[in-house]
């Protein structure tokens, strides 16, 4: 199978573990303390603050990709543009809404 195979089997199924999650925690109320798994019953500053702390997690798996990896320079870069993208918006995201909710 070639990488972007596996992307798009990853990608099919983190979408089906994310509408099944939404629809079972819908109404519940979401935490502002404390750990929880689900990342869907965080509120918006927790969901920033574990936006923080996975970070460098995932600069180390990313790290570990590029050493064990079979994939050339360029995809290895683009892997980390992405990633750091996609993160940078995740944070700006959960941190305007944070904002907006703790104003009223």
């Amino acid at each position: 199978m070639t990488i972007l195979l596996y992307f798009i089997v990853f990608m099919v199924i983190s979408l089906i573990v994310k509408a099944v999650l939404l629809v079972i925690y819908k109404d519940k109320e979401k935490l502002d303390k404390g750990f929880i798994f689900p990342y869907i019953r965080l509120s918006y500053r927790r969901k920033m603050i574990r936006t923080l702390w996975t970070f460098p997690l995932i600069l180390v798996g990313l790290i570990v990709i590029y050493l064990y990896g079979e994939l050339n320079i360029m995809w290895n870069l683009t892997l980390l543009m992405v990633t750091l993208f996609l993160t940078f918006l995740q944070l700006a995201n959960s941190y305007k809404k944070w904002k907006k909710y703790e104003c009223g």
